[in-house]
């Protein structure tokens, strides 16, 4: 699904400690609507619990018995703002709007969307190469780039997502993470623990603007103020956000990631940008208007990663490439991949 912003609606940011950014997207909503009209800033007060406890000088003989500890230890819900019901409406009618249109397809594509090698060979350097935002002189400009070592995925909830909507999203966010790791070979997985993940997928509100900033900060600690903005204060036009790449002495050796998933979108919606954000956040981070079935189109075609897509994410985990390869250089290794993978002969 093809929300991104308008080319009047930049997100291009720099990565702070990271090198360069490789992808700094929303999603193109406004090109049905309207673009780059921000929501109000809500952020979400936090709120502090204080245990406190008294001495007894006299020695009290018995105790008092304290209520049972709620299993639960969350913030209690609060009421959601005008803002974030606002977004949810916007939203959901902009998919109904899409769906109704024929858009958002989630079969992958068909008889009607053929491609071959050489269509393979030309959308893979395309997207893997180049950065639609990042422009030529962008340190991954013409460079491969992907992960070395295992992706360790953690899924973050703001305050004001429920628990039904947790579980939902935790299971489709499982589910594609183990069909990643089959499709590239790569070890890709899903951990319990914030400590162990290097790639974390945030699911969060415009009420849970402070938890997302906490949580963008413990990823990306030297992400600078304005670049912390767009995660906390989204514009209405970006759906999705997500930021992934290296270190600055190799930014093409991805090592961090961070998305941000906004709650307020109806299911489809969230399963899209789970499926596209994180397959740009392992490398696939560019748009190609002749990519099809894909999407990594501009189109809203397609809502879920496609039998395409698929395969341009095993050529870029296959072991043949490494990063840091320009495209001239991977070239007829992509194109040797493509025919392989395709079963066509040269």
């Amino acid at each position: 699904m093809r929300f991104f912003p308008d080319r009047d609606c930049p997100t291009m940011f720099s990565l702070g400690l990271f090198g360069p950014a490789f992808r700094s997207l929303g999603r193109r909503l406004g090109r049905h609507l309207h673009c780059g009209v921000s929501g109000h800033r809500i952020v979400a007060g936090a709120a502090l619990m204080m245990t406190l406890t008294a001495c007894d000088p006299l020695g009290q003989r018995t105790s008092l018995v304290p209520p049972d500890r709620p299993a639960d230890l969350r913030p209690a819900a609060q009421e959601p703002s005008a803002e974030r019901l606002r977004l949810t409406r916007y939203y959901a009618a902009l998919q109904q709007d899409l769906l109704t249109r024929g858009l958002m397809r989630t079969d992958g594509g068909g008889p009607e969307t053929p491609y071959d090698a050489d269509d393979l060979v030309e959308n893979f350097e395309r997207i893997a190469f180049y950065d639609e935002y990042g422009g030529p002189g962008s340190a991954a400009s013409g460079l491969l780039g992907r992960w070395e070592d295992p992706v360790r995925i953690y899924a973050a909830f703001g305050p004001s997502v429920s628990d039904a909507q947790r579980q939902q999203d935790t299971a489709t966010l499982a589910a594609y993470v183990a069909r990643l790791a089959r499709l590239t070979g790569h070890p890709i997985s899903l951990t319990q623990t914030a400590a162990r993940s290097n790639f974390t997928v945030i699911f969060a509100s415009q009420d849970d603007s402070a938890y997302v900033a906490s949580e963008v900060k413990r990823v990306l600690p030297s992400l600078s103020g304005a670049d912390l903005a767009v995660f906390v204060n989204p514009p209405q036009s970006f759906y999705c956000l997500v930021r992934a790449g290296g270190l600055q002495s190799n930014p093409v050796a991805y090592t961090r990631g961070v998305a941000l998933i906004r709650a307020e979108h109806p299911d489809l919606g969230r399963r899209s940008c789970i499926h596209e954000e994180i397959a740009q956040g392992l490398g696939l981070r560019n748009d190609s208007p002749r990519a099809r079935p894909s999407i990594f189109n501009d189109d809203d075609e397609f809502a879920l990663l496609t039998s395409q897509d698929e395969k341009l994410l095993q050529i870029l985990y296959d072991a043949r490439l490494k990063p840091g390869v320009s495209a001239g250089q991977a070239r007829p290794i992509v194109r040797q991949i493509a025919y392989e993978i395709m079963g066509e002969p040269r």
